[in-house]
């Protein structure tokens, strides 16, 4: 969003205060673009001396805007921020995993909603990037207008619009025949994202579409899982593992579907990898765990429970592959939705007044 604004002739006075206290992969682009970046001192396990070096930040800084965006653990923010001379306090909510920090299950407990509380009470606006993550958040109270706000993420297009399509020859990379199908699980293999599941699903599909092959483009604490799991249903033949990619964008455009077999509980809080996937023209076979909100009006998919087991999810692969989504219709929807970088940004903007 700061190399769109400053694409835009914008130049905002963001100041990034950052809890990991170490630098990131950003920081420097982030720096070119005119940010600052201050690293936490204290760890924010010392959650104490956390919020005293955060308010003394505050205090000297003099910032006009708070905008946190560390889930429940805001709440903190907010504290360390009580009493001081900040126009405008923004709790912005990202995940609807409710996540504390700290591996003591009985903490885990104890603190969700304190900081909960914490963070409705002490915020002048809560934002959310889905319906189903705000009111996860709000915990049945209900919105309050103009104070409790879905702000969704914005998307650059370009990766997508000026990719050049060669399906053969990315095929032919892989060691796969000209017009093989792939199956794609883009991102984490992570248990949240149900990549073994995936693994039960191809098998099915190759059942009825023997050429068909599955393709992983990411890492993750499941790896050994998926790896058994292939091994188990013998399908080690029809499996391509590509371990993290710096160009996704380049494979989802180059597979056939896209699979995203999220537990139903808790629900994505938003679902980046979906809208990502329509932009590259993917059908896609969704668990229920997955929200209606990056859907675009294009889009081609099929959402099932994973109780509907992999049979169905392979029936339903099957049917997809007769639809021809478009690419250009999916950018176009963009252009017209939420996501859209200018339409974002200037939201963005919006809720930065007090």
């Amino acid at each position: 969003m700061l190399r769109h604004a400053r694409a835009r002739d914008q130049k905002p006075d963001w100041t990034f205060y950052c809890a990991l206290g170490r630098p990131g992969a950003l920081d420097a682009e982030a720096r070119l673009l005119g940010a600052r970046i201050i690293y936490t001192p204290v760890p924010i396990g010392l959650q104490i001396a956390f919020m005293r070096a955060l308010r003394a930040e505050i205090r000297k800084g003099r910032y006009d805007v708070i905008h946190a965006h560390h889930d429940l653990m805001s709440g903190m923010y907010m504290a360390a921020a009580a009493g001081l001379p900040v126009s405008l306090r923004l709790n912005h909510i990202h995940n609807a995993d409710e996540i504390v920090l700290t591996t003591n299950p009985l903490k885990q407990v104890l603190l969700r909603e304190p900081l909960r509380r914490t963070g409705l009470a002490l915020s002048d606006r809560i934002l959310s990037n889905s319906n189903h993550t705000l009111d996860t958040y709000l915990a049945g109270r209900q919105r309050r207008a103009g104070r409790d706000i879905v702000h969704y993420y914005a998307v650059d297009a370009a990766p997508f619009r000026d990719l050049v399509i060669d399906r053969a020859a990315f095929r032919r990379e892989l060691g796969l025949r000209d017009d093989t199908p792939i199956l794609l699980f883009g991102g984490r293999l992570a248990p949240e994202k149900g990549p073994v599941f995936a693994v039960d699903v191809f098998a099915a599909l190759r059942r009825r579409m023997p050429e068909a092959v599955l393709v992983f483009a990411g890492a993750g604490s499941e790896e050994d899982a998926v790896r058994a799991r292939i091994h188990a249903l013998d399908v080690e033949d029809g499996v391509r593992m590509l371990g993290w990619r710096g160009d996704l964008p380049y494979v989802m455009a180059h597979s056939d579907w896209f699979i995203l077999s999220r537990p139903e509980q808790p629900m994505e809080g938003f679902g980046l990898a979906v809208l990502e996937a329509q932009l590259a023209g993917l059908r896609m076979l969704l668990s229920r765990g997955i929200p209606d909100d990056p859907l675009l009006s294009t889009a081609c998919y099929r959402r099932l429970a994973l109780a509907d087991g992999a049979e169905a999810w392979a029936d339903a692969a099957v049917a997809l592959y007769a639809q021809q989504p478009s690419r250009q219709d999916a950018l176009a929807a963009l252009a017209r939705s939420p996501f859209d970088l200018d339409t974002a940004l200037a939201h963005l903007t919006q809720l930065h007044q007090p």
